[in-house]
């Protein structure tokens, strides 16, 4: 995909050209979550801290509490107990400086139909302050290689050009913790595998630190430093891939995936 430059100039005003803030707390931290919905429990004592750089995987099966666990860390789902810090912000007292360093993008978000493309993206440029909105719309558009839909109503668009925009989307105030749920999901595999060498990308350039849900194991493997694997609310294994693959004897993350949900009474501790 094409070329992303993703940072500030000096002396710019705007959320993006804010500098990053120094902190030696971990970009990501979730201490004892729960979340309850009447008697369903979707978070049971969540932990854990993604570092700087990090690409975090979230992996489990449809209702393990994966999308419940981004929704609040965006605030948009406040948590019945414990505690979720971003950049050493709390969420509970400090969410609106929080939601400018933080983004996120799903395969299955809706944007306003009778809008077109660059119109929906230069909107979230000005609602997040951007340097220079309309040149950095111009620039994602080309960098996911979709410029020549810039002008379509995005009602028109297929899944996979509308993952894509809203892949713009979410780097349009450059984050410094990028939300991922599913980014992939409607794409063919050619522009998969281009969308996740640029996110790496953009990874390694700013030192972004992503939570990357997925249901594709082979996914995982490659662009993943880290996996939780959450089942029932809980987190029941974590580690590098490599390392579970080793844990659990395995060749793949789809058997560790497998066994881990099909018996996962066998993990209620955390551990094999």
């Amino acid at each position: 995909m094409g070329h992303l430059t993703v940072g500030r100039a000096p002396g710019a005003a705007g959320t993006s050209e804010r500098p990053a803030p120094v902190s030696s707390e971990p970009p990501v931290r979730v201490e004892h979550l729960c979340k309850e919905f009447g008697p369903v429990k979707a978070l049971s004592d969540i932990s854990f801290e993604a570092a700087g750089g990090e690409i975090l995987g979230l992996l489990g099966p449809n209702g393990a509490g994966k999308t419940t666990l981004l929704h609040i860390l965006l605030g948009l789902t406040t948590p019945t107990s414990g505690s979720a810090q971003i950049m050493g912000l709390d969420l509970a007292t400090q969410r609106e400086e929080i939601l400018t360093r933080v983004n996120f993008s799903s395969a299955y978000t809706a944007l306003p139909h009778n809008l077109t493309v660059r119109e929906n993206l230069t909107v979230f440029a000005y609602l997040y302050e951007a340097r220079e909105p309309r040149r950095k719309v111009q620039q994602l558009l080309e960098a996911f290689e979709i410029a020549d839909l810039a002008d379509r109503l995005t009602g028109r668009l297929s899944s996979g050009q509308l993952t894509r925009v809203n892949l713009c989307k979410s780097l349009i105030n450059d984050p410094l913790v990028l939300l991922l749920d599913e980014p992939t999901a409607s794409l063919d595999p050619d522009v998969a595998d281009k969308v996740r060498r640029l996110l790496t990308k953009i990874r390694a350039d700013r030192g972004l630190t992503v939570l990357y849900t997925s249901h594709n194991m082979r996914e995982v493997e490659e662009v993943c430093d880290r996996v939780l694997f959450i089942h029932r609310g809980k987190v029941h294994a974590e580690g590098t891939p490599g390392a579970l693959l080793d844990r659990f004897q395995s060749d793949c993350l789809e058997d560790v995936f497998l066994a881990l949900t099909r018996d996962g009474s066998l993990y209620e501790d955390g551990s094999r």
